[in-house]
């Protein structure tokens, strides 16, 4: 850790802990971790077929369902998720927060098994996920609910005659990510987008022929305060911590999702939890 990085971390938890031990306490931890927000946003590029103009995908991220977070929760996720009518519905990592000893059930199951989309749904590891001996928990339930595991690998994704790309990477923190296999044999003409838990994993995304990135993990540093920012970002997610960024001269667009649970601490300031629409633009 840098001075700059300590220094703001060292000032940032005593605000945090004068400020959070009132009001502000109770609205970070009961009030604004329920405050999901729908972010919208339009993705344009020239390799995006006629085919594909208006097609809506959603993304959601980082449940850590088990911390602070419920069956009942995740039920009321999965309607809205549902009411957006998506083309295509991707999870990028983190669906329970301790693998190893949550009660896995038929409940999560058929909740997942709800959502629909007609061109599919897929989803991608996060460090929870492996974590904890989850691996292969995690996956029985994902393959039940008619998830498809994109694990350093790729699926073309079709419309009327047309294709694109829609790739995933093993988690980086836990896994064996490896983009080169990810992308073997895909067309890189074809518009591709690929699906990374590690936003930082983008510096090397840029290397390849993928249009955008799909990322969470960060959380979007869970807790922000005024001219601080966030107090905090996991490992690979110090660099891109929320929001959209471009690399390679806008060649790749990265998306950072805020997520929806929390883990460590069960508070949100200034960061809410947040599902994110996409809708493609010939």
């Amino acid at each position: 850790m840098n001075r700059r990085t300590f220094l703001k971390q060292s000032l940032g938890s005593l605000l945090a802990l004068v400020g959070l031990s009132g009001g502000t306490y109770f609205y970070a931890r009961e009030l604004e971790p329920s405050m999901l927000e729908l972010t919208r946003e339009t993705i344009s590029f020239n390799k995006i077929p006629s085919a594909f103009n208006g097609f809506k995908i959603v993304q959601f991220s980082d449940t850590h369902i088990g911390f602070h977070y419920s069956l009942e929760q995740f039920d009321n996720l999965v309607n809205t998720i549902n009411q957006e009518n998506p083309d295509l519905i991707v999870f990028t990592g983190d669906l329970v927060d301790q693998a190893n000893t949550y009660n896995w059930n038929n409940h999560l199951i058929k909740s997942l098994k709800k959502l629909h989309a007609n061109a599919g749904k897929y989803w991608i590891y996060g460090n929870h996920d492996h974590g904890g001996y989850g691996t292969n928990i995690v996956k029985n339930t994902m393959d039940k609910a008619d998830f498809q595991l994109l694990q350093n690998s790729h699926q073309l994704i079709r419309n009327a005659d047309e294709e694109i790309i829609l790739a995933g990477i093993d988690d980086v923190m836990l896994g064996k990510p490896d983009l080169r296999k990810t992308l073997a044999g895909a067309d890189p003409t074809l518009f591709t987008i690929l699906l990374a838990h590690e936003p930082d994993f983008a510096d090397k995304t840029a290397q390849y022929p993928v249009d955008v990135q799909l990322s969470g993990h960060s959380h979007g540093g869970q807790v922000r305060l005024p001219f601080i920012g966030d107090l905090y970002t996991p490992l690979y997610a110090e660099k891109y911590v929320q929001g959209k960024h471009s690399l390679r001269g806008g060649k790749l667009i990265l998306h950072v999702s805020r997520g929806i649970g929390t883990t460590r601490l069960p508070y949100r300031f200034l960061c809410k939890p947040e599902i994110n629409i996409f809708t493609l633009e010939a």
